[in-house]
């Protein structure tokens, strides 16, 4: 791996980043002036994308963007939460693992979520592509649906309290499952104890890293939140708001 990046005086072999609100506006491809940064701060170290969404909107927020590069083999993708892991092979993107829902604990975590949502007064008439996912390692429930404007997600729950309330009944119905709050209108739901922080504890085993060799950008650090497991590991992480702020601290550690 490369030498890595240094920040208030403590080197780092490898820098973590949330995807949504965090590297780009969510669901939306990463800005010109992001991917010109992510292309530097790839030449110089480890870079490693972890996030709710599948490995569809890694593509198209950031591989798309990104491009043919000489330094794709220092970026990890890890889609689904870290319930997946994609790597570079020098010709084509392979997956090293994927921890798989069974069809009967997807259908379960289908109903448990869709009963809460309805008798919850969740359940919108108005939405943009399905509001149920099969992740094949997750299932996400989005509340207006997979493709919704930014504006109207950010308006739908500004507080929180929505998403908290169907996490907690579909938490209550699904003991064997792990369901967390996801992006600003998301449930997601994946096997126990497999949530960011199993993620990063995978990669770490598999790149001979520790936490003290990582850095983590996330705008969902609050507690409950699905960036919060990341930081509850040890690791040092920035909580950041949007992809501007994120663009602003990382140019001053990668430019100086």
């Amino acid at each position: 791996m490369v030498e890595g990046v240094i920040r208030d005086g403590k080197s780092y072999r490898l820098v973590m980043f949330d995807l949504d609100d965090t590297l780009a506006p969510s669901k939306t491809p990463m800005s010109d002036e992001m991917v010109t940064l992510f292309r530097e701060l790839l030449g110089i170290s480890g870079v490693c994308i972890i996030s709710g969404g599948q490995y569809g909107q890694f593509r198209s927020q950031v591989l798309d963007r990104v491009g043919d590069f000489p330094h794709t083999a220092n970026l990890h993708l890890m889609p689904t939460n870290g319930t997946r892991y994609i790597r570079w092979s020098g010709s084509a993107w392979e997956t090293v693992y994927a921890e798989d829902l069974s069809d009967d604990q997807k259908s379960r975590a289908m109903s448990a979520v869709e009963a809460g949502a309805r008798e919850l007064g969740l359940w919108e008439e108005q939405t943009w592509g399905p509001i149920l996912e099969d992740r094949g390692s997750q299932v996400t429930f989005s509340a207006l649906g997979q493709s919704a404007p930014v504006e109207a997600k950010a308006a739908w729950d500004p507080d929180g309290r929505k998403k908290e309330a169907l996490r907690a009944y579909a938490a209550d119905r699904l003991p064997d499952l792990e369901v967390r709050s996801g992006g600003s209108t998301s449930v997601d739901i994946t096997a126990k104890g497999i949530d960011k922080a199993y993620g990063a504890r995978r990669l770490m085993e598999i790149l001979g890293l520790s936490t003290d060799d990582i850095l983590f950008f996330g705008d969902r650090l609050d507690e409950g939140g699905n960036d919060r497991p990341v930081a509850d590991l040890g690791i040092d992480s920035v909580h950041v708001h949007g992809w501007e702020n994120t663009y602003a601290t990382l140019s001053a550690i990668v430019r100086g």
